[in-house]
């Protein structure tokens, strides 16, 4: 059995495929979308070679010519040779219904027809597929996120629930606030180095600089409510699906201050099991 898992996404139009799709491609996934049957053995061929794809998934629906012409061959010979899951998607006619009323698109199989011609059409047609399902999932009272958590236990590489993505970035004020930040910190309140004798041409990765800036009382309470917020964010944000954090540490140059609260930070994370990025955006500019 060759090292690359393989799932296919299917079920029925207005199911949530495009959701599930989304939600694998999060957890480590490399996912393509209404793929052509006939070509999924040569996609499949392309990842094994790239040696950097381990988990693909794939989605195929009633949106393709010929939907179902070869596919059960193609399927039971990838599974041959590599673990393959067929994933199948369905809910109730009424919530199907529903949500295509919400979405105002017309039936993939029923474009100039009542949309409930299409869905039931479609059941008729997938019934095959159903049959060969690995895992059906009934999305009729799911969300978002709780399809998300419906696939997680099965398909996430360790922890069932995966760490957020965190980035920590310290900057000048005086060049700018970072676009892409979650959250921000100004911390020019902290005592600055930059004039203290002795510290100022240093940064704030020099170890004289980090025990200025935490010896001071303003630190060590500050460092305690922040720690206080994000223990209690952290886990309301990864209940939310949330991907990304990023968070931006200013002060007036961005060469000492801030880059020792980035630096503590990246030891926070850590110490919660995360691996922060650290960005020093400014550290090569001084202080004014």
């Amino acid at each position: 059995m060759k090292g690359l898992n393989i799932i296919i996404v299917t079920g029925l139009s207005g199911a949530g495929k495009s959701t599930c799709l989304k939600c694998l491609e999060d957890i480590g996934f490399y996912c393509v979308d209404n793929l052509p049957s006939v070509l999924i053995p040569k996609f499949v061929e392309l990842c094994v070679h790239s040696n950097e794809i381990s988990k693909a998934a794939l989605g195929v629906d009633i949106r393709e010519k010929d939907f179902l012409e070869g596919l059960d061959s193609i399927i039971t010979k990838l599974k041959k040779n590599y673990k393959v899951e067929i994933v199948f998607l369905e809910a109730s006619e009424d919530i199907l219904l529903r949500r295509f009323k919400e979405t105002r698109r017309p039936h993939p199989l029923s474009p100039d027809k009542p949309i409930i011609e299409g869905i039931k059409i479609e059941k008729k047609v997938m019934e095959e597929l159903r049959d060969m399902a690995d895992r059906i999932i009934d999305t009729s009272s799911y969300s978002v996120h709780k399809l998300r958590d419906a696939l997680i236990p099965y398909y996430a590489s360790g922890s069932p629930n995966r760490r957020m993505n965190i980035s920590l970035i310290s900057f000048s004020y005086r060049d700018g606030i970072p676009y892409d930040a979650d959250l921000l910190f100004d911390v020019r309140f902290l005592p600055n180095p930059f004039f203290v004798e002795g510290l100022n041409h240093l940064s704030g990765n020099d170890k004289r600089v980090v025990d200025y800036v935490m010896s001071k009382q303003e630190s060590t309470d500050f460092f305690k409510r922040l720690y206080s917020m994000l223990d209690f964010l952290l886990p309301l944000y990864e209940r939310e699906s949330k991907s990304y954090l990023t968070i931006a540490v200013g002060c007036t140059g961005g060469r000492h201050r801030s880059v020792v609260v980035v630096n503590e930070l990246k030891g926070y994370f850590e110490c919660k099991g995360y691996n922060p990025v650290v960005q020093h955006r400014d550290i090569g500019d001084i202080d004014k």
